[in-house]
């Protein structure tokens, strides 16, 4: 991922340096309960860990003609280690060493995008609450429909990452296995006791079938699991977009000091950081796809999954990571407009109460056909004519035989439509 979308702290865990630490671990690790075995001296597994040191040039220097890292990577610890280094990587394969590398870093990964989650989630519960009971339109097919509060619009983004924050749950612990098994996954060379030793040193499970690499059905579900978080992102930020548009403008993004919105407008205004998000939120899905066709490989192992991983792996969980901080300090100084908020709820002179009306009719005994074409009628002249609601309804014969003045009146009280925020509220955030 380029550095313009990347944190030092997510970033760090996909650099060499970590990786090849990690590696050295496994090894490291896996010695130690050889040598409780008795399969090798436990002087040898003591030196690994006292003279055990490697350097990344040198690594990339030796890759260059074995074409292989995990070769390159033993070479260089061997040059240090010394003739002890014969003992190191005993009845094992490379993928022991890729494949639990790598669910150590997605669960290093993991831990970051969870912090990042409660973190956003902390937002919204702060500006949800700030809001419960602020009017504004609730829209569907973009059209006015009827009324909500902006806290329960948050509310409902907030459920939303918090059911993410339970997936990414399941999806960490699902990816966090060893497999110390051998080529093809037997143990003909290895025992069983390695790979639980390095799997408990490491904070891993094992992996109960490893045929040589885990199974990738365990990567699918986590990226996959990111794409789902991606898209509440975007989801989010789109809400936000359309809010700033100049015809609504109920709520915008914070606007700094010396901020400058276009290089041939200086009065424009624009959702920048809900456009990146939207953005981002594409790069983090383009990942799902691979890794479900990485689900599929030859036989006991191939690499087709190998490169995708080297990419997807890194460039998914950075580019999530930003996006889950920058989504973060938008709703923190998200700038809310109550006012227009209300301006909007009352632009069309109370349209949105057309359902109360309509079953107020009915309760009165018109079929709910005739109701209906009664308030269909009367709300056209609203959206064409420019009329008020009420006042053409109170002037139709049809409604008024059915329903009072005051009655109809009644029908078009705002609060009438908030009366469960409170049950909402309790149900997302508890209490």
């Amino acid at each position: 991922m380029i550095p313009r979308y990347s944190r030092p702290e997510m970033a760090r865990i996909w650099e060499p340096e970590n990786r090849f630490r990690i590696w050295f671990e496994i090894e490291a690790h896996a010695c130690d309960a050889q040598a409780e075995l008795g399969v090798i001296p436990k002087e040898a597994a003591k030196a690994v860990w006292e003279r055990g040191k490697w350097e990344i040039e040198r690594i990339d220097a030796i890759e260059r003609e074995t074409k292989h890292d995990v070769i390159a990577f033993l070479t260089n610890l061997a040059e240090y280690v010394g003739p002890e280094a014969r003992f190191v990587h005993q009845g094992m394969t490379s993928s022991d060493v890729l494949d639990t590398c790598l669910a150590v870093q997605m669960k290093q990964a993991s831990e970051l995008l969870l912090a990042d989650l409660d973190a956003l989630l902390a937002a919204l519960k702060r500006r949800a609450l700030e809001h419960k009971m602020t009017p504004t339109i609730g829209r569907s097919h973009g059209i006015h429909a009827e009324p909500t509060t902006f806290g329960v619009k948050l509310a409902g983004h907030y459920a939303a990452f918090d059911r993410a924050r339970q997936r990414l749950l399941a999806a960490r612990d699902e990816i966090a296995t060893c497999a110390i098994s051998g080529a093809v996954g037997t143990f003909a060379n290895i025992d069983p006791a390695v790979e639980a030793h390095v799997a408990k040193k490491l904070g891993l499970k094992v992996e109960p079938v490893s045929t040589q690499v885990i199974p990738r059905d365990r990567h699918a579900m986590f990226f996959a699991v990111l794409g789902v978080i991606a898209s509440s992102i975007e989801n989010l930020s789109t809400e936000i977009r359309h809010l700033q548009r100049s015809e609504v403008r109920e709520a915008e993004e914070y606007f700094s000091p010396g901020q400058k919105g276009s290089s041939a407008m200086p009065h424009k205004r624009n959702p920048v950081l809900s456009e990146n998000l939207t953005g981002l939120a594409r790069i983090v899905r383009a990942a799902v796809t691979p890794a479900l066709e990485n689900v599929t490989l030859w036989h006991e192992r191939d690499i087709a999954h190998s490169s995708v991983e080297r990419v997807f792996g890194p460039d998914a969980t950075i580019a999530l990571d930003f996006a889950l901080a920058r989504l973060t300090g938008m709703i923190d100084k998200l700038i809310v407009y109550p006012e227009a908020m209300q301006a909007n709820l009352d632009r069309y002179t109370g349209l949105v109460h057309s359902q109360r009306v309509l079953l107020a009719l009915t309760q009165a005994g018109l079929s709910r056909e005739d109701a209906y074409q009664a308030v269909q009628r009367n709300a056209m002249k609203v959206w064409l004519e420019g009329k008020d609601f009420l006042t053409e309804l109170m002037a139709d014969p049809s409604v008024s035989a059915k329903i009072s003045k005051a009655a109809l009146a009644e029908c078009f009280d705002l609060g009438y439509h908030f009366k469960h925020v409170d049950t909402i509220f309790r149900r997302v955030f508890g209490g």
